[in-house]
């Protein structure tokens, strides 16, 4: 009966302090911030004044990892130019029980930090997500045009194609587990790697809880680095790479579709006149629509010998995941013990 009491109250000790920060890092990916970015680490440092603040510097020339160490974060550099480049980095080389993730730019609070990690304290969630839009904050705040239409855009595509509907796919406000984090693949180079977190985590599975909170724009003179139809380009190139990836059979069916469609556009009449006549008179017609039949066909191989790789890819990953897990669950008695 005591000692039943004792592990409850341990637990729930270890849960005021990670809430605090203890075991959490807070991971802000910068770019020329420096007119917030003091701000956002005194912030972040007032929310949970036990985590570890990281600032990846990505070739600043404004001074920002200067600011930022002044202010107590943890600076490194990062010389790959790119988001994705800077998130790959983070999550290859920090260790931490949960990850709090948040652009360098003021326009996430950072009151709303416990929110977000309390999903994955009390083990509801795998990845927490801070939603702008649910409560009209980013349409009111945001003045940047067509980023709003962009996020909806994405929105839709994510959902028709994988069934899941987030309220704000594009947010930079993230938290995670550590398994999570130790067991994802980030691919992407740029601005593509909230989509390819967002789709990671609805294509693997993972909990996710979307945290509505208060966005505001930048302040005056801070700059966007977001370019809306050049990046917005390549987040819909990425949502196409990764159906592809992550399910090849879709993907190529669809292709094959399309394939024998247009093969059965151009072959019919041809047909139609072969039995009216008895004659073949559009001969590149009927040869054009066998080609559509093969490539349709030859689609389809394709997406049913690439379903079995993506299958077998999965199951090496949920096998990766179980020992991850069993890893934490290790380091999480050994703590257990040295408290």
């Amino acid at each position: 009966m005591g000692q039943g009491r004792n592990m409850v109250e341990e637990a729930q000790s270890r849960r005021e302090a990670a809430l605090r920060g203890k075991g959490v890092a807070v991971l802000i990916p910068c770019y020329n911030e420096a007119i917030t970015i003091e701000k956002v680490v005194a912030d972040f440092r007032a929310a949970l004044p036990e985590a570890a603040i990281y600032v990846y510097d990505n070739n600043s020339t404004d001074g920002t990892g200067e600011l930022a160490r002044a202010a107590g974060a943890i600076v490194r550099l990062e010389s790959r130019q790119g988001k994705g480049n800077v998130v790959r980095e983070m999550f290859r080389e920090i260790d931490a029980d949960y990850y709090l993730m948040v652009d360098g730019d003021d326009t996430y609070p950072a009151e709303a930090a416990v929110r977000l990690l309390e999903p994955l304290v009390d083990d509801l969630a795998d990845m927490t997500v801070g939603d702008r839009l649910s409560n009209g904050t980013y349409g009111e705040e945001n003045d940047r045009a067509f980023h709003g239409f962009g996020n909806n855009l994405v929105r839709a595509l994510i959902k028709w194609l994988y069934g899941y509907a987030y309220h704000d796919v594009m947010s930079g406000y993230r938290a995670f587990n550590r398994v999570f984090v130790k067991t994802m693949a980030v691919m992407s180079t740029g601005f593509q790697i909230e989509t390819e977190i967002s789709i990671h985590a609805v294509d693997k599975r993972w909990r996710i809880q979307e945290i509505p909170i208060v966005y505001r724009d930048r302040p005056e003179g801070s700059v966007s680095k977001l370019s809306t139809f050049g990046d917005g380009a390549k987040v819909i190139k990425a949502i196409a790479s990764l159906f592809k990836n992550y399910r090849p059979l879709a993907f190529f069916g669809w292709v094959a579709l399309i394939f024998v469609v247009l093969g059965l556009v151009v072959g019919i009449p041809v047909v139609v006149e072969f039995f009216d006549t008895g004659l073949v008179p559009r001969f590149p017609s009927a040869i054009l629509a066998i080609a559509l039949i093969i490539c349709g066909a030859l689609s389809m191989t394709a997406g049913l010998i690439l379903d079995t790789v993506a299958k077998s890819t999965r199951e090496r990953w949920e096998l990766d995941v179980i020992r991850a897990y069993g890893d934490r669950r290790s380091g999480e008695r050994s703590k257990a013990q040295d408290s």
